[in-house]
């Protein structure tokens, strides 16, 4: 089935300014020239992507074109220092951590016409903090991510060793895997399976005498420094506007999350895909809708912010549609039949919702129909 890519510049409230259909059958790093392009992004606009467009080839085209931009950082090694750090409150009440480093950017390596790679800046090499442009690296601590973070990394680490607790049984059974290479094998499958938590762990294989079969198998976790095992809840953000405060950027960022989110139900509830559209401009039509509906629900959500209502979209749907127009029939002495038609009462968290968005607790009214 054919892909399509459906792109969109947001301005600063979160509010569609452009949007633009691109082929969908390509790798993402490579789109970001064509889109910005297409979509006649102004130099100097600030671009948000996650970590799988924002390649170091990406971030400095994005540099050389005067682009700012907010990413989620590659690099895997989490530091987070808790003394010195700012605190940014969300919408849910949670407070954020954030730690700022500021670093100064490097020259990507470039290939020569000889195929050889031109050695980057050394990252131990000094640089003059005027003369070279920096970036900052944001290091967010959640508390709602380090739970989830801890949640997932337990149920790795205890399916890993019950692999390695199963592989151990089979030692002492007659059919069960004891040569070096049989070991190894399984071994490298419950590694690959659980690749979260085997890096974490010390994993020695002890032979007997003659150096062929495995006698016992022996593991210690030792979590390794920086990992998400080690500093849980941590991730970084990457961005060229040091001059701003750590909680707009953060701000910023998250509505990226907010639109992904709500492009999520647009996705199912909305159906906005799967398309089972074959021309062109049914195809279109069928994503223009979805921004529509899009503008709808960014914009019913604007108007709760300033009542201090910050439910994200599927919270509000789901609270929304659980008022309903129901029709009663009742058949009356002389054999007529009366349709009452009216909606149910709203629940009190519905009741403030429709109050602040001035609409009626009873819609449409109430229908009586005499036949």
């Amino acid at each position: 089935c054919p892909l399509v890519t459906l792109a969109m510049v947001l301005d600063g409230s979160g509010f569609p300014r452009r949007s633009q259909v691109f082929a969908g059958n390509v790798s993402e790093p490579g789109t970001l020239d064509s889109m910005l392009t297409g979509l006649g992004a102004q130099s100097g606009a600030t671009v948000i992507m996650d970590a799988g467009i924002a390649t170091e080839a990406n971030l400095a085209w994005l540099r050389e074109r005067s682009f700012h931009y907010i990413v989620v950082s590659r690099q895997r090694a989490r530091e987070f220092e808790a003394e010195g750090a700012s605190e940014v409150q969300t919408a849910r009440g949670d407070v954020i951590r954030i730690h700022r480093v500021l670093r100064p950017i490097k020259p990507v390596p470039v290939e020569a016409d000889t195929g050889v790679e031109l050695a980057a800046e050394p990252a131990d090499s000094v640089a003059d903090p005027v003369a070279t442009p920096q970036e900052a690296f944001l290091y967010c601590h959640s508390p709602a991510r380090e739970q989830k973070d801890r949640a997932i990394d337990d149920t790795q680490s205890q399916r890993f060793e019950a692999a390695l607790e199963k592989l151990q049984a089979g030692l002492s059974q007659p059919k069960g895997a004891k040569t070096i290479e049989a070991v190894a094998i399984r071994l490298g499958r419950a590694t690959q399976s659980y690749a979260r938590a085997a890096q974490h762990y010390q994993v020695t294989l002890h032979k007997d005498e003659e150096g062929k079969k495995v006698t016992r198998i022996s593991w210690e976790k030792r979590p390794k420094p920086a990992s998400a095992a080690a500093k849980p809840g941590v991730y970084c953000l990457r961005t060229t506007l040091v001059d701003h405060d750590d909680a707009s950027l953060w701000r910023t960022y998250t509505m990226l999350t907010q639109l992904e989110a709500v492009f999520r139900s647009l996705k199912t509830d909305l159906g906005l895909r799967p398309a089972y559209h074959r021309t062109e401009s049914r195809v279109e039509a069928h994503l223009f809708i979805s921004v529509l509906a899009y503008h709808f629900v960014h914009t019913l959500r604007e108007q709760l912010k300033p009542h201090d209502i910050h439910d994200a979209w599927e919270t509000l749907r789901t609270t929304l549609s659980r008022q309903q127009r129901i029709t009663v029939t009742l058949l009356r002495q002389d054999g007529r039949t009366l349709h009452l038609r009216k909606a149910t009462r709203p629940e009190p968290r519905h009741q403030t919702l429709c109050q602040r968005l001035n609409l009626p607790l009873n819609p449409g009214g109430t229908q009586q129909v005499l036949s």
